[in-house]
């Protein structure tokens, strides 16, 4: 039986593998969980061209090219963060299109303002820019974890799916 998570992987292959594009991933809080669901997909080879795993602010400046007046205005979890995450994925690697995840999975580090849950995502296509999106899962470590690889997934779909038309 296949999970969700492997359909969705499974749709996105088919669209990348149409439109012969190769697809980066930037992951701080999933810690590379999204990239183990796309690689479950066989061949992915052909559409999957690498991830990164920034974890510390120090790894998003120097893998990932994210400014330090970003991470010092912003935050790790921010929007601005995410969509520089996504951009600076796509300019270090060969891919054409780029997903990044930053947020707070907790079960600790959540704020007021920034509760355990909030999770930012950004979607970038090369020479197009992109989008992003805050959003705030519940459940536990691995519940918020899963469902930001989810939404990634879904995100890269619908921008696929868009740019086909």
């Amino acid at each position: 039986m296949h999970s969700k998570a492997t359909r969705q992987a499974e749709q996105l292959a088919t669209l990348l593998l149409k439109t012969t594009s190769m697809l980066v991933t930037a992951e701080s809080c999933t810690g590379g969980g999204l990239a183990e669901i796309l690689t479950r997909v066989p061949g992915s080879s052909a559409w999957f061209e690498r991830g990164f795993v920034s974890y510390s602010n120090a790894a998003k400046q120097d893998l990932l090219g994210v400014p330090l007046e970003t991470l010092q205005q912003f935050g790790a979890v921010s929007e601005e963060t995410a969509h520089a995450m996504a951009k600076g994925a796509v300019e270090n690697s060969q891919a054409d299109y780029g997903v990044a995840i930053t947020g707070i999975a907790g079960p600790d580090g959540g704020t007021s303002d920034k509760p355990v849950g909030t999770i930012c995502l950004a979607w970038y296509k090369r020479g197009a820019g992109g989008a992003s999106t805050r959003v705030c899962f519940t459940g536990d470590r691995l519940k918020i974890r899963e469902q930001s690889c989810l939404f990634a997934l879904q995100g890269l779909i619908d921008m696929l799916q868009q740019d086909s038309e």
